[in-house]
């Protein structure tokens, strides 16, 4: 791992994610949500938002993952991502998370509540990671997070494997 990739890791104190990359909580909700189709959708009460700085570096990939909730990215520093979306119709898509300085770039994206995807640094000069902040709503919890196999996915779009093999 690079220098600059260090350093980020140490001042942000950022620790491992089960996805791959690295992590850390900068804030949770006092609220919760506690009505009915809360409790009945996700077994329990949420915090109404919460949200994480998440830096990938270079040679690793946010694995294929899906959240109950939705995700907000928003894209700080470094190079831009691939977020690769495997919607619950069957619809894919990639996008492009970084400076709007290039076509079909934007600088945040929404990732719907059930969308199974993971993410992988796009290919560049700039630097060897990317740092982005995700804003989930209602708010994360472990228990809302399954990371996803191979199998559940290349059955469903078997014209996408070579991404579900890089994710996985």
């Amino acid at each position: 791992m690079n220098p600059e990739t260090l350093r980020w890791i140490e001042r942000l104190q950022l620790a491992p994610h089960p996805e791959g990359g690295y992590y850390c909580e900068i804030y949770h909700s006092p609220r919760y949500l506690s009505d009915p189709a809360t409790l009945t959708a996700y077994g329990g009460p949420r915090r109404t938002a919460t949200s994480i700085y998440f830096l990938l570096p270079e040679g690793d990939v946010s694995r294929l993952h899906r959240l109950r909730s939705d995700e907000l990215w928003y894209f700080h520093h470094g190079r831009p991502l691939a977020v690769h979306l495997f919607h619950p119709n069957g619809h894919y898509e990639v996008k492009q998370l970084g400076l709007p300085d290039a076509p079909d770039r934007e600088p945040q994206l929404l990732v719907p509540a059930g969308t199974i995807f993971g993410a992988e640094l796009l290919p560049g000069a700039q630097a060897g990671f990317s740092l982005v902040g995700c804003m989930v709503t209602p708010g994360f919890d472990f228990r809302d997070f399954e990371l996803i196999s191979q199998e559940e996915v290349a059955d469903r779009f078997p014209e996408h494997l070579d991404v579900v093999r890089r994710l996985t």
